[in-house]
């Protein structure tokens, strides 16, 4: 790395930060950059193709739910003989498709984008730092992402295709596996790796980097999210990754971390299986992918949180409550796992334990709702695109925690497991709660790294296309789970409960290809208005630190150090000229 790049790095702001800055070549400025703001923007466009991507998946699947056994027009002949023969999709691919669009989503799309893309591009600008504590390792943590996120999907053109364990690979079936399941495996590595990189950053930063006057009460409601998300990422990670290696001891090494004694494949017993523990990987896998939905879920808030302050021109009502209760949601989502587990008979001891325990952790999600809610009474309400999202993700989360509870308490969820009640209500908490988060938070601060400001017309098309489809495919999910139906059924016509709510399948099918259908405004809009003349500098005239800096951020972010005078949601003060006061500005 040249001295002169070196010495730009360590000027915190101030007149020297840009120096020798121009010299850098392409590949080094955009490509393996160093600068947290490029860093961002390559983890929010990557993910976001990745989501795309995700998507795809899942649509191709809606059509052998909606159709079973028809041919797939036009699409179905280009797919292969081994995938679609005759067009018809094959149950191999089917699983496929199922294992890989939950991994895609979860694992290269929603964590990506909200921590690695906002996480990396606002923070730093939020708290007043010229960038993030170890830019290289930041930049390494991209670097780590991106060929895991393409090994993922290399898998399906090895042997055999993909991943078809499901999305939480579960032993035995994922330890004797095609080879896709081993691919996966390294893929999950290098995906781990790179979350573990990105959370030490952000907390090293948060503590270290945070401008003159911020204290941890000033800090704006999105750090301390992208704060706590950091803690679960860094302590929940570890013993999935460790998990990955074990099955990939098995799979590779004849080890038998997950097999059980006397295991018996298409007849035959499995010589290489003995003394191993199925129960073992779930409860690995749990204790990651239950604080993981805190991961998508929390950076979603503190989004919510910023657009809705900036929007009802008014300060966040209950700002502590809000920042104690990420705290407790960030310390009781490790004690929750085993809710996941009520099937595999580990007693009602146990199950009472975390029965009461997921209780519990609705707590905090409720006063969460309740702050945002209250925030919202007695405000002039300016309904901006972010603000038509974030004011839709408050039902729609609201669905998604209320649908949770039955699966929480044991004897509901013995009913409930494994039908599509289940996807009804995740998707709820992930997919018109985190993901309309993320489009708020697109929205909102578009201005900032791009300094030109997104269509609103396009916008708000775009938003209530996308409500009206994404209800339509996740609403009857409810009605299908408790009619019975289970999940991941290559045909769900083979049961006469099936059979009767098979309607049901077509209206989510048509609901999720028209939701692709909204995307496409959003598509224009995003790339359009990269060609519009500039924005204002602080279009939504907001209170926080990352509008002091100029937009889009020069390297080194601010022209001159920030200070910050007071908190950060001093929306229409009694008695003063203007109805916002930013954290950077004097007494006026």
């Amino acid at each position: 790395m040249s001295a002169t790049q070196s010495h730009g790095h360590a000027a915190h702001g101030g007149h020297d930060a840009g120096h020798g800055h121009h010299e850098l070549p392409f590949w080094r400025k955009y490509v393996f950059s160093v600068d947290h703001k490029v860093i961002g923007i390559q983890y929010a466009v990557t993910a976001l193709v990745f989501l795309f991507f995700g998507f795809t998946l899942m649509m191709l699947l809606r059509w052998q739910l909606a159709y079973p056994g028809q041919p797939l027009p036009v699409i179905g002949k280009l797919l292969g003989e081994n995938a679609m023969p005759g067009g018809v999709m094959a149950p191999e691919f089917y699983n496929q498709l199922g294992a890989m669009h939950g991994t895609i989503m979860v694992f290269m799309g929603i964590v990506p984008l909200a921590v690695g893309g906002f996480g990396n591009f606002v923070v730093p600008l939020q708290i007043g730092a010229p960038d993030m504590a170890f830019p290289r390792l930041n930049m390494v943590s991209y670097w780590a992402f991106l060929p895991g996120g393409l090994l993922m999907l290399a898998g399906f053109f090895v042997p055999g295709g993909a991943a078809n364990s499901g999305w939480t690979s579960y032993p035995p079936l994922a330890d004797i596996a095609t080879a896709g399941q081993t691919v996966w495996l390294f893929a999950m590595v290098l995906l781990i790796t790179s979350s573990l990189l990105g959370s030490i950053n952000f907390i090293v930063t948060i503590v270290q980097l945070r401008a003159k006057g911020l204290t941890f009460f000033r800090l704006p409601f999105f750090v301390h999210a992208q704060f706590v998300t950091s803690f679960l990422l860094l302590l929940a990670f570890p013993p999935l990754e460790a998990a990955a290696v074990m099955q990939l001891m098995d799979r590779l090494a004849s080890t038998s971390f997950f097999l059980p004694s006397g295991l018996v494949v298409s007849g035959e017993a499995l010589a290489r299986a003995g003394g191993g523990s199925p129960l073992l990987w779930q409860h690995l896998f749990w204790f990651l992918a239950h604080p993981e939905v805190y991961v998508l879920i929390l950076p979603a808030m503190g989004i919510i949180a910023e657009v809705i302050a900036n929007n009802t021109r008014k300060p966040l009502w209950g700002y502590r409550l809000l920042v104690y209760s990420v705290i407790f949601l960030g310390f009781m989502s490790f004690v929750v796992w085993a809710h996941h587990m009520f099937m595999t008979g580990m007693g009602t001891t146990m199950s009472t334990v975390f029965q009461t325990t997921t209780m519990i952790i609705s707590i905090p999600s409720v006063v969460i709702l309740t702050c945002f809610i209250m925030s919202l009474y007695g405000g002039a309400i300016r309904y901006t695109v972010p603000m038509l999202f974030a004011v839709a993700f408050l039902p729609m989360f609201a669905i998604g925690g209320l649908t949770g509870l039955p699966l929480g308490l044991t004897a509901s969820d013995i009913y409930l497991h494994d039908t599509f009640y289940v996807i009804g209500h995740f998707h709820y908490v992930v997919a018109p709660g985190t993901i309309f988060a993320l489009f708020a938070g697109i929205y909102y601060w578009y201005p900032k790294a791009t300094g030109k400001q997104m269509n609103q017309t396009l916008g708000k098309i775009h938003f209530w296309l996308s409500f009206i489809c994404i209800n339509g495919v996740f609403m009857p999910m409810f009605f299908q789970g408790m009619a019975g139906l289970s999940r991941r059924l290559y045909d769900p016509t083979i049961y006469a409960h099936g059979r009767a709510i098979q309607s049901l399948n077509v209206l989510i099918s048509w609901s999720a290809w028209g939701l692709a259908i909204a995307q496409l405004p959003f598509i224009l809009n995003f790339f359009a208005s990269l060609r519009q003349p500039k924005a204002v500098e602080n279009p939504w005239q907001s209170t926080t630190l990352e509008w002091a800096a100029p937009s889009p951020p020069p390297h080194g972010n601010f022209v001159t150090p920030p200070v910050v005078y007071r908190d950060p949601y001093e929306y229409s003060e009694p008695g003063r000229s203007s109805d916002f006061h930013p954290q950077f500005a004097r007494e006026a």
